[in-house]
């Protein structure tokens, strides 16, 4: 299962589609250098997919009116909900975290992930740290 996500592939839309590219995930994440800085790869409709390589804790946050799904690619996540146990996450493995619940996701080790958010999902959500990305950082050469 792991080896699927790994070489996942996404058609990205070009605005040309007989000209179809291919994104490989685990090449996108070697261009990722910096620990909590997500990078968008492609764009499915709404949702924008993006890696990250993450070490240590974030912050505290929510997103208000959006879903935001982590898929572990390597190393082992942990992902603290207020008010509930937290989630265990290793490779191959994906959580939800509902809108609206309070999160904080802890790595331990380096951990490489995959994302997938709403385009209007902000990097922390409803709070603002000296390591909140914004959204024009995170498209890079995408946009």
């Amino acid at each position: 299962m792991l080896l699927f996500f790994v070489s996942l592939f996404f058609v990205l839309q070009t605005g040309n589609m007989t000209e179809p590219h291919a994104t490989d995930i685990a090449a996108e994440l070697e261009h990722v250098t910096q620990h909590w800085t997500p990078r968008v790869v492609g764009r499915v409709n709404d949702q924008y997919v993006k890696v990250a390589k993450l070490l240590g804790e974030l912050v505290w946050h929510a997103h208000e009116e959006e879903d935001e799904l982590f898929l572990v690619v390597s190393g082992r996540l942990r992902i603290q909900l207020e008010g509930a146990d937290d989630v265990e996450l290793g490779p191959g493995q994906f959580y939800v975290v509902p809108k609206g619940v309070r999160h904080n996701p802890v790595a331990d080790e380096e951990v490489q992930i995959a994302l997938i958010e709403t385009v209007t999902t902000a990097h922390t959500g409803d709070v603002e740290v000296a390591g909140t990305v914004p959204l024009a950082q995170q498209l890079g050469d995408f946009a």
